[in-house]
């Protein structure tokens, strides 16, 4: 409480100095906290440190790439190797043997022996009847009744199989009919004739070109390879074949070998199989 005059006025009184709130701190605690200030910027200063030598580390190592994880996938089917085609074994049988079904007879290649004579059986068809060898004489057959059931008519057989003897007295009629020459061109010699094979045959009653256009000779040059036959001496072959076109004289070769034949467009045995032209003796 203050002080009161005897007027009633309150006795002034000079104020009392405030203490200096900024009194200097002691040598100790300055120091301290001195001490505090360095270690707080050096702990700073270490972990930025350290932090930028982290994200150094970081950017200049390689990151492995993640593999994504899937779940596995069905086993892929493989793709089957595809069947290769088999070629045509053209040594399946001799060409040479007289008894081979795909022997080759021609001017440069006679029968061994030249006597040869086939194991026979009688065709019983329309014409002069005669013998084939017995493979031959059933597809002929069957070709015969083809025709007929798809056509009405009936083909005929003009000369089938021919003996050694038989074709000698065969060649040396048209040699005189014709001159050796021209009948070279049209009929074999003995030894090196097709019909002492048994497998051949001439068809039907024209015996001549022109039966190639007929409906019969049409049919067989379309048809003959189904039965295993083959046209033996086609237009435009004479020089490979060694004998004029003759669309009437068919050969008996098997099918699948004129199946092969058909379907590749060999004109001529000697051309299938590798063999030289033979156009003459």
């Amino acid at each position: 409480m203050g002080t009161i005059l005897s007027n009633g006025d309150p006795l002034s009184l000079p104020p009392t100095p405030s203490p200096d709130r900024r009194k200097p701190l002691h040598p100790v605690r300055r120091n301290q906290r001195i001490l505090t200030v360095i270690g707080a910027v050096v702990l700073v200063v270490a972990i930025a440190v350290g932090i930028g030598f982290v994200l150094h580390r970081a950017s200049s190592t390689p990151t492995a790439s993640k593999t994504t994880s899937s779940s596995p996938s069905a086993t892929p089917t493989p793709t089957p190797t595809p069947t290769p085609t088999p070629t045509f074994d053209k040594k399946q049988f001799s060409n040479t043997d007289p008894n081979s079904d795909w022997v080759i007879v021609n001017k440069q290649n006679p029968l061994n022996p030249k006597n040869y004579a086939p194991p026979l059986v009688p065709l019983g068809l329309p014409g002069v009847g005669g013998d084939m060898r017995p493979e031959a004489a059933a597809a002929l057959r069957q070709m015969f009744a083809d025709y007929h059931a798809q056509s009405g008519l009936q083909l005929s057989v003009v000369s089938p199989y021919r003996s050694y003897n038989t074709q000698v007295s065969t060649y040396n009629g048209w040699v005189a009919r014709l001159g050796q020459a021209q009948a070279d061109r049209q009929s074999a010699r003995p030894g090196f004739s097709e019909h002492q094979t048994g497998l051949a045959v001439d068809i039907d009653t024209a015996v001549s070109e022109a039966f190639g256009q007929t409906p019969a000779g049409i049919w067989l040059a379309q048809n003959s390879w189904k039965y295993g036959f083959i046209v033996r001496y086609q237009q435009g072959q004479e020089a490979i074949t060694g004998y004029e076109y003759e669309p009437w004289h068919f050969r008996y070769v098997g099918i699948p070998l004129a199946t092969e034949l058909q379907k590749e467009g060999f004109p001529s045995l000697e051309t299938f199989f590798g063999y030289p032209p033979a156009p003459n003796y």
